[in-house]
């Protein structure tokens, strides 16, 4: 179970889901927005998870070739999260030697999130939060254990939960604390600029690295 919830705080890392996250802050009425947000990433994540999970369970790849697949899965997510650590872990000094061409242009979806309108952020987070590489892990991970209708479920909502904290603590923070929030996002929001790359990376690393050699030790 340590698995699945460990891909789920990597993939709670999600530069998409902080840029919404920011751009939403800086906008009028932000608790209505986020929650909108929340609700539409959570309507897919929920919904998209549960439907992959029955569909793995019901693939077939859990037969009697189950000692050899496992470990050649764990291989393969290893050396994709360890891509994921490389393509983050250089990503920074690409950018740095690439030539300024005019003012960059706006992404649709952040055109969208500064109408303002709780329904756009809906749809902004329905369309935004498909399952990503560390997702899909932790969905392989819940294949794997053949968790029951009931565990199931609760372990997609909780690691939803778990993926969508960026948007989650804001909103705690606004219901229970309006006053100190402010500046606390603030805070944070600096020490993601400086730290989120690293923190990034370092994780994707260790996790690709402990998958394979679990992988290799288990074939």
């Amino acid at each position: 179970m340590g698995k699945i919830f460990v891909f789920a705080f990597t993939a709670a890392l999600n530069p998409t889901l902080l840029t919404a996250t920011t751009v939403m802050l800086l906008l009028p009425s932000p608790k209505r927005l986020l929650l909108g947000y929340w609700a539409g990433a959570m309507t897919t994540g929920i919904t998209v998870g549960l439907a992959l999970v029955h569909w793995m369970n019901g693939s077939g790849t859990v037969s009697t070739t189950k000692h050899t697949v496992d470990p050649a899965l764990d291989i393969v997510l290893g050396v994709l999260a360890l891509l994921v650590a490389l393509a983050v872990g250089t990503g920074r000094a690409g950018r740095k030697h690439k030539p300024a061409r005019g003012p960059k242009k706006v992404p649709r979806w952040q055109q969208t999130l500064g109408r303002g309108s709780a329904r756009a952020t809906f749809a902004v987070g329905i369309l935004l939060s498909f399952p990503g590489a560390s997702y899909l892990a932790s969905l392989t991970e819940m294949h794997r254990q053949q968790l029951s209708g009931v565990e199931l479920v609760v372990t997609v909502l909780a690691v939803n939960l778990v993926m969508l904290v960026l948007l989650e603590l804001p909103l705690i923070g606004y219901a229970v604390a309006p006053e100190w929030t402010p500046a606390k996002v603030e805070q944070f929001k600096g020490w993601l600029a400086r730290n989120g790359r690293r923190a990034l990376t370092i994780g994707a690393t260790v996790i690709g690295v402990a998958l394979i050699v679990h992988g290799v030790v288990n074939l």
